[in-house]
């Protein structure tokens, strides 16, 4: 007997060990178990033995039999396992579908793209409370009590003195109240007012920013917002300025940019002037200085307010502001 039956259990062994399919399992068992298998051989060939020897090494070579075949089942056991958890329906041979993969949205992007603009002009990002006391939302701003400068803003009130504000104009009382000047800040976020159609909804986004300094003039306001309009479009992007009123500026002017989507032609966006409203601006009245305890005498500043859907709306000549809230994928992939 040229082979002892523990060298023989520990080739089956190990043979076993690395069959990865039933089918090669129930080949590995013909060979050592079958009726030509080398365990059946084995048993066999013990009647060639001296008589002595024969009982044990019987023994042995049926042990290492139950044991080999024992080992069989459980390798089954665990093959056909796993491949059940696997097993559901699928073609695991076929290639992967790719995961979809989310992004940002373009309001998101265009706010982080202002910030970064007026971030490379050394304005710092403030961001306050979206549910706002009227104090700060109107009174501080010069917006008295019954004035009828309130009816521009449309708003939304939780209660007598608690507001859904309106603009982001009261981190300017905020962050003065807290900052000597001199400051430069930006305000972005979420704001609330009772006004819907293709160019307004309920709800829209806004970046304020404010400068205060000695010696600040409208002059440095239209320096400032000229180099904003033509790094978010570019040099081509003609701008105009409107006089008009905000409590909180004086002199105050409202800015305009040639429609990017007509080009100056007129479309539905712009009413078909050519050009679109895009942002307030002005030069901080007194009286919000005052509030604050600012040296009027000392310091002058501007402030300036956009809507940033309105900007994402002309950067990707969007025609329906309403696109940006109906979260069709179809639309957000392309940004």
């Amino acid at each position: 007997m040229k082979q002892t039956i523990e060298r023989i259990k520990k080739e089956a062994i190990n043979e076993l060990e690395i069959a990865s399919d039933v089918d090669t399992l129930n080949a590995l068992s013909v060979k050592y178990l079958g009726r030509k298998g080398i365990v059946t051989q084995y048993l066999r060939n013990i009647s060639e033995l001296p008589p002595e020897r024969r009982p044990e090494e019987g023994k042995k070579a049926n042990q290492v039999k139950k044991q080999i075949s024992q080992f069989v089942n459980a390798a089954k056991l665990r093959l056909e396992k796993d491949r059940s958890e696997f097993d559901d329906g699928l073609d695991v041979s076929l290639p992967g579908r790719p995961m979809i993969q989310g992004s940002l949205h373009p309001v998101t992007q265009v706010t982080w793209e202002i910030c970064d603009i007026f971030a490379k002009l050394g304005f710092h990002i403030a961001e306050g409370p979206e549910v706002e006391k009227d104090y700060y939302n109107f009174e501080a701003l010069n917006f008295p009590k019954d004035h009828p400068a309130r009816d521009m803003q449309d708003t939304f009130f939780i209660s007598e003195d608690v507001v859904l504000r309106t603009h982001t104009s009261p981190m300017q009382i905020r962050v003065m109240e807290k900052t000597p000047p001199p400051l430069r800040i930006i305000a972005p976020g979420k704001v609330y007012r009772c006004d819907s159609d293709l160019t307004h909804t309920p709800m829209f986004n806004q970046v304020e920013g404010l400068l205060v300094d000695e010696n600040t003039s409208f002059g440095d306001l239209k320096g400032i917002l000229t180099t904003f309009v033509h790094q978010m479009f570019d040099d081509r992007t003609s701008l105009r300025f409107r006089p008009s009123f905000f409590p909180f500026t004086e002199p105050s002017a409202e800015v305009d940019i040639l429609c990017l989507i007509c080009r100056g032609s007129g479309c539905r966006v712009c009413s078909h002037t050519g050009w679109l409203e895009v942002l307030g601006s002005g030069m901080v009245h007194p009286a919000v200085f005052e509030n604050v305890g600012y040296d009027t005498t000392r310091y002058t500043g501007f402030a300036f307010g956009m809507g940033v859907d309105r900007i994402a709306m002309l950067k990707y000549k969007i025609d329906d502001i309403r696109k940006f809230f109906e979260n069709d994928v179809r639309f957000l992939r392309q940004f």
